[in-house]
């Protein structure tokens, strides 16, 4: 259970990360301390050699040889000055060198291969090391040198190095660690436990997250995650309230039905009336009453939970479209509808529902004053897009703003603005969209989406209409 929190996982990454680290540096490291070990022999065995020119003859005896070759740590030891001469201290019986290593010429990569190689290798090598001596750099020094202390003093120095990386590592392990659980992992698990909270109750006031100070990615979060909250509850707020107007409405749909009917009847007996008055205010008055039956019957239907159900089938847009303009009660001279969906283009919804969905959009045209009416659709790739476009007078500002709010949207007085809403919500329902492009005062374009039939189910519908 440890390992799956996110604090287990970022120290043991931090260790990981700071170890792979330190095998980086390790391993240079490594051979410029071999590189150290041999260049500290060759200057030990230049000062060696110095000793001949202390003696009056030139000459040492062997036993001070072999002290000054203990002291250098070497079985041999060569002088080759610049002018020439030579100074040797060799044992009586010197060791053939197995392996020629060169610092005249220093070469990193070499001396990497040379350390591993060093390092876990076997028997003990003997080795020549040829490198610049003296103050100038001048001369020419070479000694003769075991292979064993030298691996000892790589596994000493790798071990020494190991440890050192080992506190390096958890050091800064546990101080990454602090710092993470400080400036991110306590605020994300803050942040975490008020969306478990809000889930368990989201209309609960106190359970929206009091948002930090903090001008990093945490407290953009912090208030973001505020924002959405405040806006998930007024969302709510706002559900419950149309969820209690909806119940109210269809307790009380049945008796105002009744009600508006029995009004509906005695109004159309005002329009035989002898009195010219009244004939005269009787028309505005079954408007009136027809207006409060349609109120009645789109906010009971808006109110309904759910999208209503579908009942798909496979259909042809424009024969579909050429059924709204008698529809409309409107001449042709007052509203003229143009078709520019190709006749063959067919999509799969509910033929009633998307019905009422294009007439909506062509009774808000006619309302906004709209003189021509245009009907256009093509397929872009997995979809069918339709544009319906006016020459009304377009949306005001406001209208725009709330568009598809219900009873806000309405860009008319006396307007429920449920219109569109159920619109979208049909349209949705299907799996499209409906969105406004443009509003202005040469007119108002909706752009609607449909998913695409399958190449199989548009062949079956142009069967079927055929």
């Amino acid at each position: 259970m440890l390992l799956k929190s996110l604090s287990a996982r970022l120290l043991i990454l931090t260790v990981f990360f700071v170890m792979v680290s330190e095998v980086l540096i390790f391993v240079p490291s490594v051979a410029r301390y071999r590189m150290t070990y041999f260049e500290n022999r060759l200057a030990a065995g230049y000062l060696a050699t110095l000793a001949f020119e202390a003696s009056p003859d030139g000459r040492l005896d062997q036993g001070l040889i072999d002290e000054l070759l203990a002291r250098v740590g070497a079985q041999g030891v060569v002088l080759r000055r610049a002018d020439g001469t030579m100074l040797s201290l060799d044992r009586l019986q010197p060791p053939r060198p197995d392996f020629t290593i060169d610092l005249t010429h220093p070469d990193i990569v070499l001396a990497i291969r040379g350390s591993f190689r060093t390092l876990f290798g076997a028997g003990d090598r003997m080795l020549r090391v040829l490198g610049p001596a003296g103050p100038d750099n001048t001369d020419t020094a070479e000694v003769l040198l075991e292979e064993r202390p030298l691996r000892q003093e790589l596994w000493n120095f790798g071990i020494r190095i190991l440890e050192l990386s080992l506190v390096i590592s958890l050091l800064t392990a546990a101080l990454v660690y602090l710092s993470l659980q400080w400036l991110l992992v306590r605020p994300m698990r803050r942040i975490t436990a008020s969306m478990v909270e809000f889930r368990d109750d989201p209309e609960e006031t106190s359970r929206v997250i009091a948002a930090s100070q903090r001008s990093d990615e945490i407290g953009v979060a912090e208030r973001e995650l505020a924002i959405l909250q405040k806006t998930v509850r007024q969302a709510l707020a706002q559900r419950a309230r149309l969820a209690a107007l909806g119940t109210a409405v269809t307790k009380i749909n049945h008796d105002l039905r009744n009600i508006l009917a029995t009004a509906r009847l005695v109004t159309d007996g005002l329009t035989a009336s002898a009195a010219p008055e009244v004939r005269r205010v009787a028309p505005r008055l079954i408007d009136a009453i027809d207006r409060a039956i349609a109120l009645c019957t789109s906010t009971l239907d808006f109110s309904r939970e759910g999208a209503p159900p579908l009942a798909p089938s496979r259909l042809l847009l424009a024969a579909l479209i050429d059924e709204i303009g008698p529809e409309l009660a409107v001449s042709q001279a007052d509203l003229a509808i143009e078709c520019a969906i190709p006749p063959d283009l067919a999509v799969s919804a509910d033929r009633d529902q998307l019905y009422r969905v294009f007439l909506n959009l062509a009774r808000n045209a006619v309302e906004a004053g709209a003189h021509r009416l245009r009907f256009s659709a093509a397929r872009e790739g997995g979809t069918i897009a339709v544009e319906i476009a006016d020459d009304g007078h377009g949306l005001p500002p406001k209208a725009r703003e709330n568009l598809f709010r219900p009873f806000f949207g309405s860009a008319r007085p006396g307007g429920s603005g449920l219109g569109l809403a159920i619109a979208r919500e049909l349209v949705r329902a299907h799996g499209g969209e409906l969105s406004l492009v443009s509003s202005a005062g040469a007119g108002t374009v909706f752009r609607l989406t449909l998913p695409a039939p399958a190449a199989r189910e548009l062949s079956r519908a142009r069967a079927s209409m055929s």
